[in-house]
């Protein structure tokens, strides 16, 4: 499910990128399209599902869901597995948040970087389906640490890239292709540490969560994690 989420939302936004020209206006379109294949596959699985009558499955309340999650915030091994979530992005959130925003400062137009993100879509779609094989076995969280030193040292990469982009400005202010083709370098190498953190903590949330409430139960972790 974590590696079907992952490569599910960016190639959903990169089909929309993609669309016909002037067919949607870019958020309304957006919306009303999936809204309409959200319907459309929801009322399929509807009518050719049927549900397991299991008699451990008990159908819960809306407060009665809550009371549960309640109780599994105050498990101890809940309470540090929220803290580490809440702290693990604190060593490279601010290198991530602002080298963007540096390199606008320094010149790099905001259409050249969006269209960098264009090439990375194939690369988000296919990172979680190689990460998937790692991250299914009884330790899905090993990849998550050995991402998590790499992700760091992206954020002293991040910083070399924001020091040297003034130094390859050209006299009209623009860049040659030879930077634009180092940021997608960063990008992409980022890219491998970001997914493969990701898709191993979708994995251990998957693994570890209560079948009865298991939706419940991860919605409420990846709410912590995000």
């Amino acid at each position: 499910m974590s590696a079907c989420l992952s490569v599910c939302l960016p190639l959903s936004v990169w089909l929309f990128e993609m669309r016909i020209p002037n067919c949607f206006s870019p958020c309304s379109g957006y919306l009303w399209f999936w809204g309409i294949v959200f319907v459309v596959s929801t009322s399929f699985v509807w009518f050719i599902k049927t549900e397991s009558d299991d008699s451990h499955d008990e159908t819960e309340g809306v407060l009665s869901a809550y009371w549960t999650l309640w109780k599994i915030l105050k498990l101890p091994s809940v309470m540090k597995l929220c803290i580490i979530l809440l702290s693990s992005k604190a060593a490279f959130a601010a290198a991530e948040a602002v080298a963007g925003l540096k390199l606008i400062e320094y010149g790099v137009h905001k259409e050249q970087l969006a269209l960098l993100a264009i090439p990375m879509v194939p690369l988000q779609v296919v990172l979680p389906i190689l990460v998937s094989k790692y991250t299914a076995g009884p330790k899905p969280m090993d990849m998550f640490l050995k991402s998590y030193p790499f992700r760091m040292l992206m954020g002293i990469e991040f910083a070399l890239l924001v020091w040297i982009t003034p130094k390859m400005q050209l006299a009209d202010g623009t860049f040659p292709a030879a930077y634009y083709g180092l940021v997608l370098l960063s990008y992409a190498v980022h890219q491998v540490a970001l997914y493969g953190m990701f898709v191993s903590v979708m994995g251990f949330f998957a693994r570890i969560s209560d079948p009865i409430i298991g939706g419940t139960y991860m919605t409420l972790l990846n709410t912590v994690y995000k």
